[in-house]
């Protein structure tokens, strides 16, 4: 059995899901604006790339209204639970495009890194973990570390992206431990979520199950919302690993 939706959820994801889309696109675009590139090639790939964002949450919230991805524990115990395919299948795919794709490698070396940081202003909305438990509808052990860590590293991405743009001596090295404490963030986050939610892996919150993450609208929140986060934290690796390579390279040279 589905769990009660409280109103003011529905109202909170209807307003969350459109700005974090149009955070990511504006990424693009911005990339778009400013790789080497033609216009024709420039915008051609920003087009393609806002088609598949879009085409990406379409089907996440066409897959999530329909309950695909609901836990039971039937469900669950049959195999790998299907929420994990949400949460890996556009990990994977944006991997190999970034990994196929020069044009797709140009344009996000274009996007000017503090923005690529200061996307992430968006976890502050993980705060509504913390207002779900307060009201009876999600399990301590995952609401707290979970509310708790994506606050932080949605308040602190405004501090390392200021950082980052004044080009300070220590803001490579602070943008490396903001990104792996919001990684371990989001890690605690499914590990914990994993942990309360029926299935192989429930060991925790017996006596009242987390059955809101994979109920519609939340489960965006898995499917969308933290995939959308690794990839924003891996492109700022990725740029960090580079810019490194380049600054050892010219030092030799």
């Amino acid at each position: 059995m589905t769990p009660q939706i409280p109103g003011y959820l529905l109202s909170f994801e209807s307003i969350v899901r459109p700005l974090v889309t149009i955070i990511a696109l504006g990424l693009i675009w911005l990339g778009a604006a400013r790789m080497p590139a033609s216009a024709k090639s420039r915008y051609a790939t920003a087009g393609v790339l806002s088609a598949v964002l879009i085409g990406w949450v379409a089907v996440a919230q066409y897959l999530g209204a329909a309950n695909t991805y609901f836990a039971t524990a039937d469900t669950a115990e049959a195999g790998v639970p299907t929420i994990l395919f949400g949460l890996l299948i556009p990990l994977a795919v944006a991997a190999i495009a970034l990994w196929r794709s020069e044009s797709i490698a140009r344009l996000v070396s274009a996007i000017p890194l503090h923005w690529l940081v200061a996307a992430q202003v968006y976890r502050v909305a993980g705060g509504i973990f913390l207002v779900l438990w307060a009201d009876g509808r999600l399990p301590w052990q995952f609401a707290l570390p979970a509310g708790i860590g994506d606050v932080a590293t949605g308040s602190a991405a405004v501090v390392v992206a200021a950082l980052l743009a004044q080009n300070t001596i220590a803001a490579h090295r602070v943008t490396y431990a903001w990104c792996l404490f919001g990684i371990a963030d989001l890690v605690v986050a499914i590990t914990m979520g994993a942990m309360t939610s029926p299935g192989r892996a429930h060991l925790l919150a017996f006596e009242a199950p987390n059955l809101l993450m994979s109920s519609y609208p939340l489960v965006m929140v898995p499917t969308f919302a933290v995939p959308l986060a690794l990839m924003l934290h891996g492109l700022v690796l990725w740029r960090l690993r580079r810019g490194a390579a380049s600054a050892e390279r010219l030092a030799a040279a």
